[in-house]
């Protein structure tokens, strides 16, 4: 016979009334446990038992079983296509292992032949149907051992049927292993396998008739449903809680992604994951791994239980949570009477005990190995709570989803910081289009017609001649200023500037700003200055060039908005033990109280940038906070309206022991 050939086809062939039936692996699986439990069960027979599997792997599933049935009978054979060792032997029972290509690497064949009993089961794995013809389509068969894997063929305890079924079977091993052939020869003869005999319907029951017991048959068969029930009842229950818990993970992920504020997305998850689990207490707050400590912000209560809100864990004295940052995972206490980690720890102790927790959960909030926080779930009922996988997957679940949602809120936080960043910088680039084609092209089109003229009219009189070479000489000034405060700013801006941080006196700073002012050849008188800088003033420690730039600015900038018959103010005194504060106060234009921060950005002006009386390019106020913030200081304006006056506040940091510094400086002189 050809190894291509299929044993159930060649069956089906033989015998014209057989009709295949479809079966499941799990029915399959209790059908030939029966079978061979029926073999163990008998005390003096020794039969023929023939087991074809489709590959090593589902053998070694039931090796230990064919090692029993060979204690009961010399006449066993195993064939299966062989994986790692499964070899051509005779140790324990016949093996026989026969080549992938042959056509019982698709069937799964059990033949028992005994003296008084006979039954045998051959199918092929297959999603399809037994043609007319009983031909077989090919099929290549899953490796998987669901119990959804699906067989057609035939059962029965006909033992005409049994006996052609180990003739097929018998023929096969004999090509594989021609050294069973008397072997096999002694079981053809003993139980008449392979006699010419006639296969009609109407000699079926004489067939089937036997006088064996058949109860433990049927005892083991129902058994071995019951099991195979009882695993699927197991497995339907494990869906519906996975399902159950899809559904809780699904609901609370909604409705965390409802919102993209950091902390709505704790509130609700707090609320949504204490509700559903039932504890006492749920806790979420954010954290890091090198935080000392941590405030409780987001909670849910079970009635009467204590509030944790606004309470301040202290994390660097928490076992729990330092357990939680080593691991990367959850950590549980089943009960913190009993609970080492808790007993012997002073902090937790005293948090256990004052709010009543009697069953702890702690777990972290990550998102690709970052802590972004923390859930704390509290139960302080008795008995203790009983933790669950299940509950323990869910939570685990949820913080999960909780670390990607506030990713997501972090990102959409900064994305609308980007955009009014670049809102921001899209009115500079107007700002600056606007005032720079406003303050370079008014003065250059000074100088041009200043210098056409001296150059057209060379019999200008001198005083005029004079004139117009101070003109030309101011707006190039002018421009010089501008281009000068771009680069200033841009170097500040960027972080090129490099600072040289020295001790110095206030009142010497002050009279440098006030000189560079007068130095300055301006068309108007400027309004009366006045100081009030304090002798026992400590010295200030800054980078005194660029010191002497902000008061200069900030001077100025009064200056301008100030009418000659105004009074400008420069007043320096302590402000606490680390700086002096420094204002620069004006009696002039004033500024509006909802516009008292903007002042400091780039390019305002307060009459917009093409319709202003005083001159500038905005920059200067922007220049001095970014100098202010370079040495650590505070700078703000103060206003109560127009035409009421300003004042510019900032700080400055002072220096040690200046007092004693400067006294030495006294005596030195």
């Amino acid at each position: 016979m050809s190894i291509s050939t299929s044993v159930l086809s060649d069956l089906l062939q033989s015998i014209p009334y057989l009709r295949p039936q479809l079966y499941f692996k799990a029915s399959l699986t209790a059908l030939s446990h029966a079978m061979e439990d029926q073999v163990l069960a008998a005390t003096l027979e020794q039969p023929l038992v023939i087991a074809s599997f489709q590959r090593e792997r589902y053998y070694r599933q039931e090796a230990h079983r064919y090692q029993r049935l060979a204690q009961r009978s010399n006449q066993i054979y195993v064939l299966s296509a062989p994986e790692t060792d499964f070899t051509n032997s005779s140790e324990h029972y016949e093996k026989i292992a026969f080549e992938f290509e042959d056509a019982l690497s698709q069937e799964w064949h059990l033949v028992v032949i005994a003296e008084n009993y006979a039954t045998c089961l051959v199918c092929r794995e297959n999603l399809g149907s037994i043609t007319k013809n009983k031909q077989l389509p090919e099929f290549t068969p899953s490796l998987d051992m669901d119990t959804s894997r699906r067989f057609e063929g035939i059962w029965t305890s006909e033992r005409g049927v049994s006996l052609k079924v180990a003739e097929l079977l018998l023929d096969r091993i004999v090509i594989y292993r021609p050294s069973l052939v008397n072997k096999v020869k002694q079981a053809r003869l003993r139980f008449g396998i392979g006699e010419t005999r006639s296969y009609s319907q109407t000699n079926q029951m004489t067939e089937f008739a036997c006088d064996i017991d058949t109860d433990p048959f049927v005892q083991r068969l129902v058994t071995y449903l019951q099991a195979s029930q009882y695993k699927l009842h197991k497995a339907y229950r494990s869906i519906t809680a996975q399902a159950r818990k899809e559904r809780l993970v699904n609901s609370i992920s909604t409705a965390i992604r409802r919102s993209l504020d950091p902390h709505e997305v704790l509130q609700i998850a707090a609320q949504e994951l204490g509700q559903h689990l039932g504890a006492s207490r749920c806790l979420i707050y954010r954290a890091q791994a090198t935080d000392v400590q941590a405030m409780i912000e987001h909670e849910f209560l079970m009635s009467s239980v204590l509030s944790v809100c606004g309470e301040t864990w202290e994390l660097d004295k928490n076992p729990l949570f330092q357990e939680v940052i080593k691991k990367g995972e959850g950590v549980c206490v089943a009960d913190t009477l009993t609970d080492s980690r808790v007993t012997s720890s002073k902090t937790l102790s005293v948090i256990a005990k004052k709010f009543a927790i009697r069953s702890w959960l702690i777990e972290p909030v990550l998102f690709q190995g970052r802590l972004l926080g923390i859930v704390e779930l509290h139960y302080c009922t008795l008995p203790p709570h009983e933790w669950q996988q299940g509950e323990l997957d869910l939570v685990e679940a949820i913080a999960t989803q909780m670390g990607a949602a506030l990713i997501q809120a972090e990102a959409y936080a900064n994305l609308e910081e980007l955009n009014q960043q670049l809102e921001a910088l899209d009115r500079t680039r107007s700002n600056l289009i606007a005032i720079t084609g406003h303050e370079l092209r008014t003065p250059l089109s000074t100088i041009q017609v200043c210098l056409e003229s001296l150059a057209s009219e060379p019999d200008m009189p001198v005083e005029l001649q004079q004139v117009m070479l101070s003109t030309a000489l101011s707006d190039s000034e002018r421009m010089r200023k501008l281009v000068q405060d771009f680069l200033t700013l841009s170097n500040l801006e960027s972080g090129r500037v490099e600072w040289h941080p020295e001790s110095l006196t206030l009142q010497e700073c002050v009279d440098l700003a006030l000189s560079r002012l007068r130095t300055r050849s301006t068309p108007e008188k400027p309004p009366k200055i006045k100081t009030q800088i304090s002798q026992n003033l400590p010295l200030v420690r800054a980078d005194g060039d660029w010191l002497v730039e902000v008061l200069a600015k900030l001077i100025d900038n009064a200056c301008k908005f100030t009418p000659q018959k105004g009074e400008i103010s420069i007043k320096a005194t302590r402000n606490g033990n680390q700086m002096v504060e420094v204002t620069v106060a004006d009696t002039g234009r004033g500024i509006e109280p909802n516009r008292l921060e903007i002042v400091f950005d780039r390019f305002y002006q307060e009459e917009g940038a093409l319709r202003r009386t005083a001159g500038g390019t905005g920059l200067g106020l922007a220049i001095c906070r970014q100098i202010v913030n370079g040495w650590g200081g505070e700078i703000w304006a103060e206003s109560k309206g127009k035409d009421q006056g300003s004042q510019f506040h900032f700080t400055i940091p002072v220096v040690q022991n200046s007092q004693e510094e400067k006294r030495s400086k006294v005596k030195s002189k």
